[in-house]
């Protein structure tokens, strides 16, 4: 991974959250909801909590005890997620998975939905979630699955690369779809001291009113777009068009319904 990949800064958490919130994340956050819901703890803990969908999914379904203290990585996110979520039990903060500043054995579960992919040292990450855990606490996430399996993401991806023929674009399949092997991230729990892990791959249907939403979403919102403009920041409408163009071509200009599919971790420590 490479350090512009965590970069989520200026218009990019809007568009992030507009044009992929609905269509990729809002599936999963209420899948994680329910997940943490079954556990009932008393204090969670949410790390890159991104633009807040989870948060908002859990604070809808957990009893209204429950302390839910949601942190990322960028500021923007933080700041973008704490005015869009009202929720008297959340308290947001800007904090690094990897070196989280609380105490051992603070929380019942953790909580990270499509953040781990982003750590740059995996199994630190894994170890600062033990950290903070109870004794028989729960660590949930979830990774996304390998590219092929979720089309619209390989779409935008060959599109772009496309008009990049000597240097292309290669965020979407690098990082968000680079951290796949079911074996490598049970042998990496396992490393940093987890004693049961369990793997689900779930599917859900990502749904978007036309093929131009997700374009605008990973060229426009995502750190793709950073990739995009060091090539040339002139061309960013065209590979937007480009990837919508090719969203088109295979499920049509309307609202368009594409499987997407990743994996959900159940780490106890």
């Amino acid at each position: 991974m490479k350090e512009v990949d965590k970069q989520f800064v200026g218009s990019i958490p809007t568009m992030y959250d507009r044009h992929l919130g609905p269509f990729i994340f809002e599936p999963y956050a209420a899948d994680m909801a329910e997940r943490v819901a079954r556990a009932g703890p008393q204090r969670l803990l949410e790390t890159a909590a991104g633009t807040g969908r989870v948060t908002r999914a859990m604070a809808r379904v957990l009893p209204a005890g429950v302390s839910i203290t949601a942190t990322d990585l960028n500021q923007a996110m933080v700041d973008f997620a704490a005015a869009h979520t009202i929720a008297p039990n959340v308290t947001w903060q800007q904090a690094d998975a990897l070196a989280l500043p609380f105490a051992d054995g603070a929380f019942e579960v953790v909580v990270c939905q499509f953040g781990a992919m982003f750590f740059p040292d995996k199994r630190a990450g894994y170890r600062e979630a033990l950290r903070v855990l109870k004794p028989g606490g729960r660590f949930l996430f979830s990774v996304w699955d390998k590219i092929e399996e979720n089309e619209i993401s390989r779409l935008v991806t060959e599109a772009v690369a496309a008009l990049f023929p000597a240097d292309p674009p290669q965020f979407l399949a690098r990082t968000p779809h680079g951290y796949h092997d079911r074996t490598v991230i049970r042998e990496q729990l396992n490393e940093a001291g987890f004693a049961r892990v369990e793997i689900e791959t779930v599917k859900k249907p990502g749904r978007a009113p036309s093929s131009r939403e997700p374009a605008i979403g990973f060229c426009q919102g995502s750190p793709l777009r950073g990739e995009i403009e060091a090539r040339d920041a002139t061309r960013l409408e065209e590979a937007t068009a480009a990837a919508a163009d090719a969203v088109a071509a295979r499920f049509g200009h309307g609202a368009i319904e594409s499987t997407v599919q990743a994996h959900v971790i159940t780490a106890t420590r």
